[in-house]
């Protein structure tokens, strides 16, 4: 079916006390993921890009997630998450996106209300429905970093003023969850009680970011696999669940699913404690996988070293005529520690 807008997914939800995962993809492999998933649990699904993700995937991405969508039984939203700007939600609904977030919750109120105001009567004039934000949520997502003593939770009587003044359709909510692997010792503390009195006040669905579970299994064989998630910790389960009976709506995931991916790639990741960044890293595991097949990178000495040839961002290629083989370099440009996660 074509796709439906995020107001018309989450509007529902909140009526019948449910939630909707809204799963952050980056390439045809995790969309294809997402929605035969929800086929399978016949629920509706929200599949969001970042600007990250969007930049890593390109203009084909949201197209092939239409296109799929278009083959699906269930209600599918596509959803830019974390807007940075006016422009950045704009080119968002020229590519078709059905539902865009303008996140300005690092600004102060009135800056905040003015931006996402503009958002909103641009995209309800061609149908499309806008998530806000306010308070700031600690952790790292792309763009967005804030320091644990920076996060400031969000205030039900601002979430009610704020709603008012800016149109918008759906908000999220700071409430003690955080972005990234990393979400405290132990079991995180989610306020709810700040979650029903937000819930009492706004009619509007809201939103959970930062919810990913940091399953320990997966954890355990990411690391195996060469990565580093010393001390992750995620969301547990029974608190969204409860969450979703407060109100919450919306159930933003994108942790579990970039370690997913990268503990399934058969090379290992690069390594960073903090978090996974997948746009750069599935780039990486991908060139590997496509120049080293088996065993671990390593250089081959050349019987006739003048004949190797170099091309920049391609694997060093050498044709070593007594065996008439073809003998595959490490290429100095694949790094091989020291990369980034998120």
């Amino acid at each position: 079916m074509p796709l439906v807008s995020g107001l018309e997914i989450l509007a529902a939800a909140r009526a019948g006390k449910y939630g909707v995962g809204a799963f952050n993809t980056n390439d045809m492999e995790i969309t294809q993921a997402i929605l035969q998933a929800a086929e399978a649990k016949r629920s509706p699904v929200i599949v969001a890009l970042s600007e990250g993700g969007l930049k890593y995937g390109g203009d084909i991405l949201p197209k092939l997630v239409i296109e799929l969508a278009r083959d699906a039984s269930i209600p599918v939203a596509l959803h830019l998450d974390h807007g940075s700007s006016f422009a950045s939600c704009m080119r968002a609904i020229r590519l078709g996106f059905t539902s865009v977030m303008i996140d300005m919750s690092h600004a102060d109120e009135d800056v905040n209300v003015r931006e996402t105001a503009r958002v909103v009567e641009a995209a309800h004039a061609v149908g499309v429905t806008v998530e806000a934000e306010i308070g700031r949520l600690g952790g790292i997502e792309e763009h967005v970093v804030v320091a644990a003593e920076d996060a400031i939770l969000t205030q039900p009587d601002e979430a009610e003023r704020f709603m008012e003044r800016s149109g918008a359709d759906y908000l999220a909510v700071a409430i003690g969850t955080s972005h990234g692997a990393n979400k405290g010792t132990g079991r995180p503390y989610i306020d709810h009680g700040r979650i029903v009195e937000i819930a009492s006040r706004l009619p509007q669905p809201l939103v959970m970011h930062g919810a990913s579970g940091v399953p320990a299994d997966v954890v355990r064989r990411l690391n195996e696999a060469g990565g580093d998630l010393a001390g992750a910790s995620g969301i547990h389960e029974d608190d969204v669940r409860k969450a979703v009976t407060e109100g919450i709506a919306k159930i933003n995931t994108d942790t579990d699913l970039r370690a997913s991916v990268h503990h399934s790639r058969p090379r290992s990741p690069p390594r960073r404690s903090e978090t996974v960044r997948s746009q750069e890293d599935l780039g990486t595991c991908a060139r590997r996988d496509a120049t080293h097949r088996r065993g671990s990178p390593r250089r081959v000495r050349l019987h006739r070293p003048r004949r190797l040839t170099t091309r920049r961002k391609l694997p060093h290629v050498a044709h070593a005529r007594s065996s008439g083989r073809v003998r595959v370099l490490s290429d100095p440009s694949f790094p091989t520690s020291g990369r980034g996660w998120a």
